[in-house]
């Protein structure tokens, strides 16, 4: 039986369904966001500026964001260079037919944010996340330019001009990975044993009936709890396109379970 000591916030999958939706940035916010270092940082520097900074740099961003906000209302500030952002600029040269730049008939929930470097804008609907980094001077209903990183030469911003409405996709099973993943992580970092969080993932018959200390759900439990703490300390930065990190405070210190 799951100790209710443990469960006040991880038990309920229903409370991870927005992972579901989430692209590779805002997958590397929710596991740094549960980094203790990370939060005892935020704790100590966020209210002084000239430290603040210094310690976002070390974490990849450029400012501290509060930990206490999931990826639904945060607005992580990474360093750049992530092949997701799309940069508009003003079109110097446009054709007839330039596309403009038309902030209301974007789709989905916008966030326009300075992310103090620049303005940034994303734009959220199931299934679909896009990131733009706005240049100074462009302003509504001017002709824009994408420029993209990565080689890229599709336009997939192009199609915010249109705002069709579509049934959400399926949750992919790696999205539900990264699901499973985080809830098993919250798990551990509250203090609940293997077989727990089992439980809370899978269910109790499930566990009453494969729970064995050589079986495959304890373990593909142990596999998400050690992929989990793997990515907070220090594999988020894969999923934000940053450096690795080298060996030092942050580096992992979590024994396999």
């Amino acid at each position: 039986m799951v100790d209710p000591h443990h469960v006040a916030h991880w038990y309920p999958t229903a409370a991870y369904l927005y992972v579901l939706w989430l692209d590779a940035l805002a997958l590397a916010w929710e596991y740094l966001r549960r980094h203790p270092d990370y939060r005892l940082d935020w704790l100590r520097h966020h209210r002084r500026p000239q430290v603040a900074q210094d310690a976002a740099h070390r974490w990849g961003l450029r400012l501290l964001e509060d930990p206490a906000l999931d990826a639904r209302d945060a607005h992580p500030a990474w360093l750049p260079g992530h092949d997701a952002v799309v940069q508009l600029h003003p079109d110097a040269d446009p054709p007839p037919d330039a596309a403009a730049f038309a902030f209301w008939n974007i789709p989905g929930h916008k966030q326009l944010l300075h992310d103090g470097q620049g303005l940034a804008l994303i734009a959220r609907r199931p299934g679909h996340c896009a990131r733009f980094a706005l240049a100074p001077g462009l302003e509504d209903g001017m002709a824009v330019a994408y420029a993209y990183r990565g080689g890229r030469a599709t336009a997939p911003a192009l199609d915010l001009a249109s705002d069709t409405a579509q049934a959400g996709p399926r949750p992919t099973p790696a999205a539900l990975l990264e699901l499973h993943t985080l809830q098993a992580l919250d798990a551990t970092l509250a203090g609940a044993s293997l077989r727990e969080v089992a439980d809370g993932l899978f269910g109790a018959d499930a566990v009453a009936a494969d729970w064995h200390a050589d079986g495959d759900l304890r373990a593909r439990v142990r596999r998400l709890v050690r992929r989990g703490n793997a990515l907070m300390r220090g594999g988020y930065r894969r999923l934000a396109q940053l450096s690795p990190l080298g060996k030092g405070r942050f580096a992992s210190t979590a024994k396999r379970p």
